[in-house]
């Protein structure tokens, strides 16, 4: 997959870290048939925004006045996976909240983010906020697996 990183924020982003973790979360979701080789031949766009753009992005398009973690876009263009928005100010909050490194924090989200890029939506109803989470926490633990050892 390539990724294309655009980082508005004065934050700085952990480029490296991103392109393993995205690489290995690709090959967990291959494995699984949830993804087709095609798919994840195309560009995959991550933006980081600081708090106050990423909070008028979710007002505009969830009608939800904060600033949240990450917002997944599909997009019209055939040679996109997709798009991910991110806050890294959210993000450090929550890592320190869920005692995570902020990498750590940040691959979760982008893996939340992916799973809703797939069609997975946990806000629909709890049959499939159950199968989301199940499939969500079964392959972070692989890829902490992977980063850690």
């Amino acid at each position: 997959m390539q990724i294309l990183i655009v980082n508005e924020s004065k934050h700085a982003v952990p480029r490296k870290f991103l392109q393993g973790w995205i690489e290995n979360l690709v090959k967990e979701l291959q494995k699984r048939r949830l993804i087709k080789a095609s798919r994840h031949q195309k560009e995959f766009t991550l933006v980081f925004l600081d708090k106050k753009p990423a909070q008028k992005i979710n007002k505009e398009f969830r009608g939800k006045d904060y600033a949240t973690d990450v917002l997944s876009f599909d997009s019209m263009d055939p040679s996109s996976f997709g798009e991910l928005v991110l806050c890294p100010e959210v993000l450090k909050r929550q890592a320190q909240e869920h005692k995570l490194s902020y990498q750590v924090e940040l691959g979760y989200m982008v893996l939340h983010g992916t799973l809703h890029l797939l069609g997975y939506d946990h806000e629909t109803n709890e049959k499939d906020a159950r199968e989301m989470f199940a499939l969500q926490d079964a392959l972070f633990e692989k890829l902490l697996k992977k980063v850690s050892g």
